[in-house]
């Protein structure tokens, strides 16, 4: 049996696409994620909160496998009708294929290559070409590259990028940047999409900018949307759920309006004041 099977969609969980489960790491003695269960429902923005050090960078590192967590499970629901995905032990490139991507906090470009090049990189993971196809620049190789190229460009002219396409990354102003590493993830056609503080070093304009963003992306490209962000007007203004978390623990979940109140919330995180 396979762990994914061990863990069937949950009773009354038809709108959920992926669910982690007693997710657990553990550095050494210390426990920087102890048993954290949280769901992410299909075509919905979720957000993530919490005190700086409180496991949620370590939890986006479990889920798409730059860690391997000490415990626990992630099981993505593809759709309805198709079993759902075991993604515990699989490498970084293996989850990505199977529809997650992420962002960094720190912007991770590739600076010396151009905009255009940048998108291309995450259009690699849907094209099929080996190394023999790479070496012999076969037909089907060619017309491959060719519909990779278009479909990277108009991501480009969807999300205001195509007047720089041929620029630099390391160019382009520090918004545009930001937004060239979201598309670059949605090259790579994501069933869910991790953004870690994706405003961090936005100015005011840029931040009404991203929330724009955030928002037409999961309308347009039906994605659902998992948000680390310290910017607690965007977190409002954008997510249908919050989970917050302190010292590697969930502390509480639930809506918007609702964490707002929350006493512990406040207590550990938003300010008694």
């Amino acid at each position: 049996m396979s762990p994914a099977d061990q863990y069937p969609r949950p009773k009354g969980g038809h709108d959920l696409i992926l669910n982690a489960i007693g997710m657990s790491m553990v550095f050494g003695g210390l426990v920087a994620l102890n048993g954290v269960n949280l769901s992410i429902e299909r075509d919905s923005v979720t957000a993530l909160i919490g005190p700086n050090g409180s496991g949620k960078t370590t939890f986006f590192n479990c889920v798409t496998g730059i860690y391997k967590p000490t415990r626990g499970d992630v099981i993505l629901y593809p759709a309805a009708n198709l079993p759902s995905i075991s993604l515990k032990g699989l490498p970084a490139d293996v989850i990505t294929q199977r529809g997650l991507a992420r962002t960094f906090q720190n912007i991770r470009l590739f600076n010396n290559l151009t905009v255009l090049e940048n998108v291309l990189i995450g259009r690699h993971c849907r094209m099929e070409a080996g190394l023999w196809g790479a070496l012999t620049r076969n037909k089907k190789t060619r017309a491959e590259e060719a519909a990779g190229i278009e479909y990277s460009f108009d991501l480009l002219v969807t999300y205001g990028l195509d007047a720089m396409a041929n620029e630099l990354a390391k160019n382009l102003p520090y918004g545009d940047q930001r937004r060239l590493e979201i598309v670059r993830a949605l090259a790579t056609e994501p069933k869910v999409l991790l953004l870690d503080e994706p405003a961090a070093g936005l100015n005011i304009s840029e931040t009404a900018a991203l929330r724009d963003l955030i928002t037409h992306i999961r309308e347009r490209e039906k994605v659902s949307i998992l948000l680390i962000e310290h910017d607690m007007s965007l977190v409002m203004n954008v997510s249908k759920k919050i989970y917050v978390f302190d010292y590697g623990r969930l502390i509480a979940e639930g809506p918007p309006e609702e964490i707002q109140r929350d006493p512990k919330v406040i207590k550990a995180y938003l300010g008694e004041d």
